[in-house]
């Protein structure tokens, strides 16, 4: 399947967003992390409560998705199979572009960084070939080879962009004050002052299994950690085939229109290959009052989702200078947690990228979302590029934002 749009099913109505603060809700037992136990007892309970819950498919969705994207990380028998070296010759060609950009007339800024003004005329058609990889093949790859304590901030981010617009050169808005790009690092905040606990991108801990809201996503490592981040990415496809294969009836529960959200979605919702954009899930915070619970049978969805990524992810341990590069709709991600020290401090720059040629359909659903993050808005209207690093503000979950 080329493409992230399926067909719907049908689910059982669930409660509307409750009008009185307050309430108790009794909620399903269901972490960021999840517990295996909790859902083995869960899958067990659901079973004799619901014993006939479907044994074939929705209308119209495949028994198998057949596409390079389908695998398993035990596929993968060392990371050459999805490492991109540059050699030398490579190193030198980028560092020729990046003087040809600086050499320009004018005061141009990095988002003037294209493929004719970083020209990179041997290395740029093998780049095309990653983005082939990414956009039609396994979904991922991993660029190594640059050494990012040779150069400044500002070159590093224009070297990031100038090779980054091979494989996808729209750039997406990833908040609302305009910022194209984020610096990724563990903060410490002041909780009392801020009232609020840094946001995900910007704290240690480890990130289980999500996907962003853009078509590329990218990862350069300017430094990486003491110990630990590792990366994880899962086929969303292969998890599919599984559900498909051993639990039809969970797909019924994923394609379902009435899960429950923060915030209201437009009808009707995006079709994804494995399920819907995530639910509130109990994190590190209670939900906000008035957000009804999920079932017990959603629970059990998510969490098979969860551990089958888990099962079925490959890890890669990212190195200095490392750009990590991979399809947002084709699979899911994670981190693990990890700790910093006075020698080495990790340090992502992000992008959210799209190839116009190579794109996937964007489903009806998400062409608001779309539009917030390659359209010409106004948000974009007031582009910002942080050199250095993202603001302090930005890791406080004070205001809405496209990526926070």
């Amino acid at each position: 399947m080329s493409s992230c749009t399926l067909p719907s099913a049908t689910a059982p109505h669930l409660p509307p967003i409750l009008e009185k603060p307050g309430q108790d809700i009794l909620r399903p037992d269901i972490e960021w992390f999840p517990s295996y136990k909790v859902y083995k007892d869960r899958v067990e309970k659901l079973r004799q409560l619901h014993p006939n819950r479907p044994t074939t498919l929705p209308q119209g969705w495949p028994a198998q998705i057949d596409a390079e994207r389908v695998w398993s990380g035990s596929d993968f028998k060392s990371e050459d199979d999805y490492v991109f070296h540059f050699s030398s010759e490579d190193v030198a060609e980028i560092e020729l572009a990046l003087a040809f950009f600086k050499s320009l007339p004018g005061e141009l800024g990095p988002d003037d960084v294209k493929k004719d003004t970083f020209p990179l005329p041997s290395l740029g058609s093998r780049l095309e070939e990653v983005s082939r990889v990414i956009h039609e093949g396994r979904g991922f790859v991993v660029l190594r080879g640059l050494q990012p304590d040779k150069y400044s901030n500002f070159d590093n981010i224009l070297l990031y962009l100038g090779i980054t617009s091979y494989i996808a050169e729209t750039r997406g808005l990833q908040d609302f004050d305009g910022r194209m790009l984020l610096h990724i690092q563990a903060v410490v905040e002041d909780i009392k002052k801020h009232g609020s606990m840094p946001n995900s991108p910007y704290v240690a801990r480890a990130q289980p299994f999500h996907t962003d809201l853009c078509d590329v996503l990218s990862l350069y490592a300017l430094d990486v950690a003491a110990y630990g981040g590792e990366s994880f990415l899962a086929s969303s496809a292969k998890i599919y085939n599984e559900i498909a294969r051993t639990r039809p009836d969970i797909i019924h529960v994923l394609a379902s229109d009435d899960w429950i959200f923060d915030e209201p979605l437009p009808k009707p919702r995006p079709r994804l290959p494995i399920l819907p954009p995530p639910p509130h899930r109990l994190a590190l915070l209670p939900p906000p009052p008035l957000v009804p619970a999920m079932t017990e049978l959603q629970a059990e969805a998510l969490d098979t989702v969860y551990f089958l990524a888990k099962e079925h992810a490959v890890e890669i341990t990212l190195r200095k200078g490392d750009m990590q590069i991979f399809n947002n709709f084709a699979m899911l991600h994670a981190r693990s947690s990890f700790v910093d020290d006075e020698t080495a401090r990790r340090h992502m720059l992000r992008l959210w990228l799209r190839n116009e040629e190579r794109m996937w359909p964007t489903p009806p659903a998400l062409e608001a979302v779309s539009f917030e993050c390659y359209g010409d808005n106004e948000y974009r209207r007031n582009m910002v590029w942080d050199i250095e690093q993202s603001p302090p503000e930005l890791r406080i979950k004070h205001r809405r934002a496209s990526c926070a």
